[in-house]
């Protein structure tokens, strides 16, 4: 037999192979040697094992035409979806208003720039109805006018549908020095219980000073901004 039809053989034969798939349970770094490529499955998936470098490298694969990402996905260019994306993401929202509010409990405003000191009034906007579940992660604020220390305290609550009475949540007070045109912060650590809004209630934010920082009759322009997660479900 000519070494040409050895060649043509093995060419066909190397075209017609296909991996056969391997069932290895507790597939690991130690139970496969270097180089080896293996396929295994779980439950679902069909995953192709490769060992490189003393390293296990595995990439799923999905009959439905689904994929799924176990850790993080980052993407260089653009991302375009026809779809929806759901699932828990972050959004801002603003509270900025302008008043002197002595130590008086405030609601901070959620629809324009008037707090009030009552989350169900009518006299101006101090409640989000929460479509999902919501949970603050940080409230940063600043004030333009500081004439002496006090201690600032942010209550999370809500009002359930039905009712028109707030329940406190969360609090948390900023009892650090506060400066005139500087940025403060607390975040969730910062709140003695997880401010968690569910689905379907009115959250409200509080904010009250144990001093009156900016002195009696003389309003602050207060700047604040809450950025919460929202576990967006469809």
């Amino acid at each position: 037999m000519s070494i040409d039809n050895n060649i043509d053989r093995e060419l066909r034969r190397l075209k017609n192979y296909s991996q056969p798939s391997i069932n290895v349970d507790g597939l690991s770094n130690r139970n496969l040697s270097e180089g080896d490529l293996k396929f295994t499955k779980d439950k679902t998936n069909l995953i192709l094992n490769k060992k490189h470098k003393g390293l296990l490298w595995q990439s799923k694969f999905y009959k439905d035409g689904n994929q799924i990402v176990d850790k993080n996905l980052t993407v260089s260019g653009n991302l375009n979806v026809k779809g929806h994306i759901v699932g828990s993401q972050y959004m801002i929202f603003i509270h900025n208003f302008v008043d002197d509010i002595g130590t008086g409990k405030h609601y901070l405003p959620w629809g324009d720039q008037s707090e009030t000191t009552s989350p169900t009034t009518t006299a101006s906007i101090t409640g989000f109805l929460s479509p999902y579940n919501m949970t603050l992660k940080k409230i940063q604020f600043r004030s333009d006018l500081v004439n002496q220390q006090a201690d600032i305290t942010f209550k999370v609550e809500r009002v359930d549908s039905g009712d028109n009475t707030a329940d406190e949540i969360a609090s948390a007070e900023f009892d650090s020095t506060i400066a005139a045109d500087t940025l403060h912060e607390l975040n969730r650590s910062n709140f003695n219980n997880t401010p968690k809004v569910n689905a379907g209630s009115m959250a409200a934010i509080s904010i009250q000073a144990d001093t009156d920082f900016n002195l009696a009759g003389v309003g602050a322009t207060i700047f604040i901004t809450s950025v919460w997660e929202v576990e967006i479900k469809i």
